[in-house]
């Protein structure tokens, strides 16, 4: 079946046909009409002869008439071809440019950039494809709404036109994301440099968007036409990872595409594949570090760390995918299943044993994670006495009130509260005045350090003197050696951890260590097997 839509132009044609032989008919009757009209008017005239008849002058009068229709249709018509070209023209720039800066979208960048590569092999010469992403533009839109972003935008567009060589293309590839390209002297890549560099040094600059002045900065991937990079879907591949990886080494900057970068975004993808089916399978597992009194070695609790037991890789440990964890958003499910495997854990360890939990900065953006922590408690059973929340400086910086209100939720249950590697991040002072927290802990790269630096040691020293004037208990973590133990002793440090006291131990590690001092409440025999411990305890669980 044809759709209105189809037939509305055939019709419109054939109408045209129609009004055409009309007006064509009209025009050679009225020249056929006319003379003959004239000839009897001038005959009878000069002549004395007959007058014209009656009816061949309303047939001349209907022939002028059908003339003047056809010409003012004819105007019609070619007013309505004008008007549709122009549309036509239109919906084609809106096709390939985008409207709000009139950069090439991401289609005509695909077409023109094909076209420029192949001109770049025939010269002799390579194509460079820069793609730009804006660091913090998000937060601009947040804060001051999107006329502004869309201003910004603008703004930005023209910065980058204006950096570009006479000869280039430039497109916006959706939100805040740019691309541009040119040709260069495949043996000198000092131009390309040198436009990166403008372009990086300028987006550092504070643009003025609708009277807003805004900051934010450029992370900006290069990629080569000559290097691995045939075709412009190549080109525009290696772009985009190198310029994931100039986000990654702390943004505002450049990269250029090599092979490397291309190979560790497949292990990420792989290890990002491998974590979404580890988590429900647990094969993330708590692992436990000694927390014990610097002055009688007493075991006083535990850090649980999160450790991967791959399939096929063994052992993994937390900085291979704890950051993945976190930008792809499975922290949250991976914290609450260490939470819940620890807790199951140590029901049945000495009491006075406390098990510290550490709480990732993407979790305290979520409002109910106190309610989650909370659920989890219960659930398990293990007393919220016995645990301990430790939280970064850097975590508390984002949204100061929210952290304030899940702290609270946990604070009313009996949950302690430690801030975590101290020292390092914003405002310690402000948040130790904000928050109640039950304990500071100090950061191991002050520690590590401490019998070597003399600037470590009066950091250590002045964190101690602070927590002894605020009644608050003080550990040091990354205690490696007696040489550190006994100069935290010195200072007047009351707890420590760190691997000087043993490397973080598994569940069944710690089950047996607890059996030999005697620190589990109805223990089994310590020479039972490991396997038979972990056996039990899950189906305890």
């Amino acid at each position: 079946m044809i759709s209105s839509f189809e037939e509305r132009p055939r019709r419109r044609s054939s109408s045209d046909l129609v009004t055409g032989a009309i007006s064509i008919s009209a025009i050679l009757l009225f020249v056929g009409i006319g003379s003959s009209v004239l000839a009897t008017t001038l005959k009878a005239w000069l002549q004395g002869g007959d007058p014209v008849d009656q009816p061949l002058i309303v047939a001349l009068l209907l022939n002028v008439a059908l003339i003047l229709f056809g010409w003012r249709r004819h105007e019609a018509l070619a007013r309505e071809v004008g008007e549709r070209t122009a549309a036509e023209e239109r919906a084609q720039l809106l096709a390939a440019r985008d409207p709000l800066t009139g950069f090439l979208n991401r289609r005509s960048l695909a077409e023109e950039g094909a076209a420029m590569v192949a001109r770049a092999g025939q010269r002799g010469k390579a194509m460079a494809l820069l793609l730009l992403d804006l660091d913090h533009f998000k937060t601009v839109n947040d804060m001051h709404g999107h006329a502004v972003g869309d201003a910004l935008l603008r703004v930005v567009a023209t910065e980058i036109q204006a950096a570009m060589p006479p000869v280039s293309v430039t497109a916006r590839l959706g939100g805040d994301e740019f691309a541009c390209g040119f040709l260069f002297d495949a043996h000198n890549t000092e131009t390309v440099e040198r436009i990166a560099d403008r372009l990086v040094s300028r987006m550092a600059q504070p643009f003025d968007a609708d009277g807003i002045r805004c900051h934010i900065s450029a992370s900006i991937g290069i990629a080569r036409s000559d290097i691995d990079c045939p075709g412009i879907d190549t080109l525009m591949r290696s772009a985009d990872i190198a310029m994931y990886a100039a986000k990654k080494s702390g943004k505002n900057r450049h990269a250029w595409f090599d092979q490397s970068m291309e190979r560790e975004l497949q292990s990420r993808n792989e290890m990002e594949s491998g974590l979404r089916a580890a988590i429900p399978r647990q094969e993330i597992v708590p692992y436990f570090e000694q927390q014990v009194e610097l002055g009688t070695r007493r075991l006083t609790g535990f850090e649980v760390l999160a450790r991967w037991e791959h399939p096929t890789r063994g052992l993994v440990g937390p900085d291979a995918f704890i950051p993945i964890a976190e930008e792809t958003g499975m922290i949250a499910d991976l914290s609450l299943s260490i939470m819940r495997q620890a807790f199951t854990a140590a029901r049945d360890w000495d009491p006075a044993l406390v098990i510290s939990i550490n709480i990732s900065p993407w979790q305290l953006r979520d409002a109910w994670l106190a309610q989650k922590i909370i659920k989890v408690l219960t659930e398990t059973g293990f007393p919220a006495q016995r645990c301990e929340v430790e939280i970064t400086e850097t975590a508390l910086f984002d949204n100061l009130a929210l952290a304030q209100s899940i702290v609270g939720s946990l604070k009313n249950q009996g949950v302690r509260l430690a801030l975590d590697d101290f020292g390092t991040g914003y405002s310690s002072l402000a948040h130790l005045r904000a928050l109640p927290f039950d304990r500071i802990k100090i950061d191991k790269s002050f520690v590590t350090s401490l019998t070597e630096s003399a600037d470590s040691a009066a950091i250590v020293g002045a964190i101690a003197k602070l927590g002894e004037s605020l009644n608050l208990p003080v550990t040091a973590e990354g205690v490696e050696d007696a040489d550190i133990e006994a100069r935290l002793t010195r200072i007047g440090i009351s707890k420590g951890q760190g691997w000087h006291y043993g490397k973080p131990l598994s569940v069944a590690g710690v089950r047996r260590m607890l059996a030999e001092r005697q620190l589990l409440v109805g223990a089994p025999p310590v020479d039972q097997p490991a396997e038979a411990i972990v056996t039990s305890l899950r189906r305890a669980g």
